[in-house]
């Protein structure tokens, strides 16, 4: 991946910084109840401050209907949770169209950027408001650099200077380990409900992998394209073609075993199904033991791995084991391993093996472009800015 430019070769001494990073977290009763992306945010945040600058952080929240200001979807939690994380007051601005006043040593937090007519359809005015802020322009939200919007693509050609901060370029440097010259072998793992919303990312992985695990709905489509009764299963028998043109690029192990059920219940104990042997009143909502056996040790031979999706639902326990398995030996593994997905790392979490993950990364749609060989749109505005400017 093309050299963008760095915060950490940017004078920020007495300067206004503004940082865009991804503080779109979750909300119950107006606490923020999960703290994985604001403590991602921290050290980019420290390393102003203890520069010497004057900070504002701007990020969204949410979908809101653009142009209209909904309380549900307000930034004011995000400051108090974000404020504790940092051991810093971080003061809330509604109301910044103006100019803020903001001194060194103080760090500010911008509304909800999506309240903002503009925002996601990259207006060019709202970007140079947004630029007038600032001397300088962080761009860190990994998250958010797949979409050409004002705060991120917008902003960066606007501002006086633009930089990556520190956890965008950790992100890109860990996929780019992972997919530029990866130590061989090289296993993806690929899960999720359709083949359809992956389809980019298992062409490009069919040409650069090894071998291509597939897990959860994509799976069953495989299944179908191998000739195999499924049941009820979630598949897209459109993408039966699709399946069979990868199977023929790389190496798709099938599961042997599956664990089904006639409904999607927390109260419904999962049966073991041979593969080819679903009734037809049965889904598969999970890979069975000796599947994850086999799977597992191909985890163990591999030196790159790639994760996106869990291997079943695992959101319910007796659906859960393959996606139990596989993690463990992934996070056993000495192989660099890469993790993304909003699923993947929920799974991370609730199996509590994210110690032996290389890297996790903080975004869904980016990693899965990043993984897909497409340019982010907010990276390439990084680049263009650079380049302008020289």
């Amino acid at each position: 991946m093309a050299t963008i430019p760095s915060l950490s070769d940017v004078a920020l001494r007495g300067k206004r910084v503004l940082v865009r990073e991804d503080l779109n977290v979750p909300i119950e009763d107006g606490r923020v109840t999960g703290m994985a992306r604001i403590n991602a945010a921290l050290p980019t945040l420290r390393r102003c401050l203890d520069a010497g600058a004057a900070v504002l952080v701007v990020s969204h929240l949410g979908r809101p209907e653009e142009g209209r200001r909904d309380p549900s979807l307000s930034l004011e939690p995000v400051a108090g949770a974000l404020g504790e994380a940092l051991g810093h007051e971080v003061r809330f601005e509604t109301d910044w169209h103006d100019g803020v006043q903001v001194a060194p040593g103080e760090v500010v937090l911008l509304e909800n950027i999506r309240f903002e007519p503009g925002e996601t359809t990259n207006d060019p005015a709202l970007a140079a408001r947004l630029a007038a802020l600032c001397d300088v322009f962080v761009l860190d939200a990994f998250g958010t650099a797949h979409r050409a919007h004002a705060s991120t693509a917008g902003v960066a050609l606007a501002a006086p200077v633009a930089c990556a901060g520190p956890l965008l370029e950790a992100e890109l440097s860990a996929l780019d380990q992972a997919l530029d010259d990866p130590a061989r072998p090289l296993v993806a793992i690929v899960g999720g409900s359709k083949v359809s919303t992956k389809l980019d990312v298992l062409e490009s992985l069919a040409s650069i992998a090894d071998t291509v695990i597939v897990g959860g709905g994509i799976a069953n489509t495989f299944l179908l394209a191998a000739g195999d009764e499924i049941g009820a299963s979630l598949a897209e028998p459109e993408q039966v073609d699709v399946a069979r043109r990868i199977m023929a690029k790389v190496d798709v192990p099938m599961p042997v075993d599956l664990m089904t059920a006639p409904e999607l219940d927390a109260a419904q104990p999962a049966r073991l199904r041979p593969r080819g042997e679903v009734p037809s009143g049965e889904s598969i909502l999970d890979i069975g033991p000796e599947t994850a056996r086999r799977f597992q040790s191909v985890v163990r031979d591999a030196r790159t791995i790639i994760w996106n999706g869990p291997l079943g639902v695992f959101e319910f326990d007796q659906f859960g084991e393959g996606t139990r398995l596989v993690a463990e030996a992934v996070a056993a593994s000495s192989a660099f391993s890469v993790a993304g997905g909003g699923d993947t790392l929920a799974a991370i979490e609730k199996y509590d093996v994210g110690e032996g993950i290389s890297y996790q990364s903080t975004g869904g749609g980016a990693f899965l472009e990043v993984v897909a060989g497409e340019t982010l749109p907010a990276v390439a505005a990084l680049n263009s800015a650079s380049s302008s400017a020289r």
